[in-house]
């Protein structure tokens, strides 16, 4: 006998027949959904901002790019903001801010969910510098498997998970922010 048929006859000896079942795995239940999202986000380096409405969405983006020193230029894939903003239909470059509407946020996470649709292609979340999403605060839930119950029937072809702007380690250890999509990630949260 081998060495390697012993060290397998060995692992087949200590085989356990009857292991029991771990119990079924039930998630924590969270309270305040809209802080515990925004904390989660902001600890992933995004930057949150809670809205009491939509009118105030305009204002807010302009201040925003009036606070990253960059021009009043917007790039909206479905054209749906207006105010003293120039709106860009067209994709976004590296040095652009985009705006994007995202379809859920997770509280457990920080994380935005967004459903590819014809407005909203997938791509647009990959290519700007500054991206701001905006969400409705009845849109967060507590975790993924709640997102995941509600699209179960009309599953998008691309569900992007977005937590914080995107970011690597893999260059030389150091943590790089902009490495496959935005470098800086703006969430205006929006309580009406």
């Amino acid at each position: 006998m081998s060495a390697r048929d012993a060290i397998l006859a060995t692992i087949r000896t200590r085989k356990i027949r009857d292991a029991k079942r771990p119990p079924a795995y039930v998630a924590p239940a969270l309270t305040d959904l809209v802080d515990r999202f925004a904390k989660e986000a902001a600890s992933e380096h995004a930057e949150v901002r809670i809205l009491d409405s939509e009118a105030d969405i305009p204002s807010a983006i302009a201040d925003i790019l009036r606070a990253k020193n960059l021009p009043a230029v917007l790039h909206v894939p479905d054209g749906a903001v207006c105010g003293r903003l120039t709106i860009e239909m067209t994709p976004p470059g590296p040095d652009d801010a985009t705006l994007a509407h995202a379809d859920f946020a997770i509280a457990e996470t920080g994380t935005l969910a967004y459903l590819a649709a014809p407005g909203a292609p997938a791509s647009w979340h990959y290519r700007a510098g500054l991206e701001i999403a905006v969400v409705k605060a009845e849109a967060i839930v507590p975790h993924l498997e709640n997102v995941l119950a509600r699209v179960r029937a009309t599953l998008p072809h691309t569900l992007n998970l977005v937590t914080g702007p995107s970011r690597t380690g893999d260059i030389e250890q150091t943590l790089e922010l902009g490495a496959h999509g935005p470098k800086a990630l703006v969430v205006l949260i929006v309580k009406d």
